[in-house]
């Protein structure tokens, strides 16, 4: 605000009860009515632009299409964030990351000997916008349940938050996948699932790559 008076929040664009689509919607024409008008724009979201911010992606397109210079600048997520208070090499064993609605109405494939992340599981199944810290506790039951069946109950999980200052600290809570329901999730929580132990290599695909058939 200091840098730029005419700056705007969008926030005011949700409304308890109102379809977040609706939402996104009247955020990008905010975004780009003053880019029709020849003005330059820079809209700001919170970790990376294009990681879970439809309108983010969806005024670029619609910028572009209608003859504008659009481009979308990278910053950092939560997931990265993750990686680094949490200490996971994504590169080791792999990373699978799905919305966690999306994950259980898709009935996604996904490999238990990778690490998992399911994003936004405070909001299964709701499409509109609430107050509320957590908007579905029944439905981490659903997503606990889901999982137990290739986990197990007992599988330990975290519930992840990144800090959306510099200076702050994350927020990390362990617990058994059946005690999930109970955790203290909110709308900023990735749940981590930590991976089963590693699927054995195949010695056929080994030689095939130059490599010993003998996992070392």
């Amino acid at each position: 605000a200091e840098l730029t008076p005419t700056a705007e929040s969008l926030y005011d664009s949700y409304a308890a009860g109102r379809a977040r689509r609706e939402s996104y919607a009247e955020m990008v024409e905010r975004i780009l009515e003053p880019v029709r008008r020849g003005l330059k724009v820079c809209a700001a979201f919170y970790g990376h632009p294009g990681v879970f911010v439809m309108p983010a992606h969806e005024a670029i397109r619609r910028a572009r299409a209608e003859g504008h210079h659009a481009e979308m600048l990278p910053g950092i997520s939560g997931e990265d964030c993750l990686f680094a208070d949490l200490g996971i090499d994504p590169g080791i064993g792999g990373c699978q990351s799905f919305g966690a609605t999306d994950f259980l109405i898709r009935h996604r494939r996904f490999d238990p000997s990778s690490h998992l992340l399911l994003w936004q599981v405070g909001s299964i199944g709701i499409v509109d916008f609430r107050d509320e810290v957590l908007w579905n506790r029944s439905g981490l039951g659903v997503l606990s349940r889901t999982l137990a069946a290739t986990y197990g109950e007992r599988h330990e999980i975290v519930v992840y938050e990144a800090d959306p200052y510099p200076t702050g600290d994350f927020e990390r809570h362990v617990c058994a996948l059946a005690d999930l329901e109970s955790a203290p999730v909110t709308l900023a929580s990735i749940l981590y699932v930590p991976p089963l132990p590693e699927r054995a290599s195949d010695p056929e695909m080994r030689l095939a790559l130059g490599m010993s058939a003998k996992a070392g």
